[in-house]
């Protein structure tokens, strides 16, 4: 594989994992948050109504989780490119 063929596949398989991640992130946020959020108010979570813990302080935590995620992704990914040090 050559150099180039390599960093197309590489930049290939980077925007794989962040259209994943991002999807995730935006089903978690808009969709908690907003679409779903009267199904979600009839669970309580330490005394907050579900859909408004996830507008609040949950779409944060999963974006925080997902940042953990795609940094052990392109550890992996970097190594298996060779572009790791």
């Amino acid at each position: 594989m050559t150099d180039k063929q390599k960093a197309v596949a590489y930049w290939k398989e980077n925007l794989k994992y962040l259209v994943i991640l991002l999807t995730i992130w935006f089903l978690v946020s808009y969709g908690a948050g907003i679409v779903f959020k009267d199904a979600l108010n009839t669970i309580r979570l330490g005394g907050f109504k579900l859909g408004f813990w996830f507008a609040q302080q949950g779409s944060i935590y999963v974006f925080v989780i997902l940042i953990f995620v795609y940094v052990r992704l392109m550890n992996k990914l970097d190594k298996k490119y060779g572009y790791d040090e």
